[in-house]
């Protein structure tokens, strides 16, 4: 652990590895083929949480603003309930409960690399979101208003993902770097927040 933090690898990148490392361990010591996980006794860094910034409600208008309008209803789904990216990416059509003003969460996509990928696909779609444990988040009338348009603009059909790379109906997963440099930083940087 000192070595690699020596090395210049940042503690969370640590820690992150670690937990990897620990289960993998811990599978081997239930598997009866060690004695014993090399990780049970580690010292790991301290990992110093960043503070968040939020933006004020003005300071969102004009990041809203200059993000391209197809990602808008996307970028206030993510804002309103929080959810992550891989459950955000994976809402479809049949997702949405209009009457009682609800998401369900019950899947979430996975990017993985084409190399460790099983089919060669780099998105995977596991029907269970983090935990195990689906669950719903109830969200505003607007929301619900702008993700009927969304869908009725596009034509998608229940099944379709809500938020495709295409930005139409039958669309792949967005990957989550792409969106990143591609959209949301250039966005921060337009607006300098």
């Amino acid at each position: 652990v000192t070595s690699a933090c020596a090395a210049g690898l940042a503690p969370r990148s640590v820690v992150k590895y670690h937990v990897m490392l620990h289960s993998i361990f811990k599978r081997a010591v239930r598997d009866r083929v060690i004695v014993r996980n090399p990780c049970a006794e580690t010292e790991l860094p301290k990992v110093v949480a960043k503070r968040l910034r939020i933006l004020s409600p003005e300071e969102f208008d004009r990041l809203l603003e200059v993000v391209p309008a197809r990602y808008v209803p996307m970028v206030l789904t993510e804002i309103e309930t929080g959810l992550r990216w891989g459950e955000l990416i994976a809402l479809r059509p049949q997702d949405i409960d209009f009457l009682r003003r609800v998401i369900a969460v019950d899947r979430v996509v996975v990017e993985v690399s084409r190399k460790i990928s099983p089919t060669g696909e780099r998105m995977v779609i596991k029907d269970y979101p983090k935990d195990n444990e689906p669950r719903s988040v109830r969200v505003s009338q607007e929301l619900i208003q702008t993700l009927s348009l969304h869908m009725q603009t596009l034509k998608l059909q229940t099944d379709d993902l809500l938020f495709s790379s295409t930005g139409r109906a039958g669309g792949p997963p967005i990957s989550r770097n792409t969106f990143r440099t591609r959209i949301w930083l250039p966005a921060l940087e337009k607006t300098q927040l």
